[in-house]
């Protein structure tokens, strides 16, 4: 039997990379799965590559840093397919570039409202749902951003760093309800991102950053979608407000 059979699954940041990576493993797995997303047109075209192959998916414009928005998310999922077993909350913006002194509030409330806000409200959302059935799995999306610093970056990982807090937190309190949550942490993954620097020539870049990875090599959005997947199935049943890192061995230097 499938990992995650005749379960029903919402993936946010669902159109590309991670997301979509993550949605197209847990329809495989044999969940029906709500793919949302801000961007309608490749969202839409995310979920009919997904029907096209005989997968259930169904497709939900969301941004989720606005709250009533992501009620609205859950909501049409539970409608269309009459519950809420798993949910990996994806969505993420990186910050504008730029020392401590000089980010700006607008990428702050930006960032954080997307990064950290939108994970909140997705929580909140979906716990209400699992909360009536008394039972289902979370994973929230945090990075190797969220164990470590980084330079210029300090917004961003700010908001993955509280991505993990909250996940610890809401662990705690769920446990006994039959609810697990934890979160996972990518380190550097062949994303579109990473197709778009190498188109703008920045080849130098890409591989300097390869070189600080004792594996050599960036993870693939598979690699990422799997662990994701082990992490909602019965197969960890008793991993609950755990940090999983995929990355390489990066964080371990």
């Amino acid at each position: 039997m499938r990992q995650m059979e005749n379960k029903v699954v919402l993936v946010t940041g669902a159109a590309r990379g991670i997301g979509y990576a993550a949605a197209k493993a847990f329809a495989e797995a044999g969940a029906s799965v709500a793919l949302a997303d801000s961007d309608s047109d490749l969202v839409n075209k995310a979920a009919e590559r997904l029907t096209s192959s005989g997968h259930k998916a169904l497709a939900i414009v969301c941004d989720v840093s606005d709250d009533a928005q992501v009620k609205d998310m859950v909501d049409k999922t539970v409608e269309a397919f009459g519950r809420l077993d798993a949910a990996y909350n994806n969505a993420a913006i990186q910050n504008v570039l730029a020392d401590a002194a000089d980010q700006t509030i607008e990428d702050f409330d930006k960032v954080t409202g997307i990064n950290l806000r939108g994970v909140w409200s997705c929580v909140k959302y979906e716990l209400q749902q699992m909360r009536k059935q008394g039972n289902g799995a979370i994973v929230n999306c945090s990075s190797i951003g969220g164990i470590l610093g980084g330079a210029q970056r300090g917004t961003y990982h700010a908001a993955k760093h509280g991505v993990i807090g909250l996940t610890k937190s809401a662990a705690l309190e769920y446990a006994s309800l039959g609810i697990r949550i934890n979160s996972i942490c990518p380190g550097v993954i062949h994303t579109p991102m990473v197709d778009k620097m190498m188109e703008g020539g920045q080849q130098d870049v890409l591989d300097a950053m390869i070189a600080t990875v004792p594996a050599k090599r960036l993870g693939q959005p598979e690699e990422i979608a799997s662990a994701v997947v082990w992490l909602c199935s019965d197969a960890a049943s008793f991993v609950i407000g755990h940090t999983l890192v995929v990355d390489g061995g990066y964080s371990i230097q």
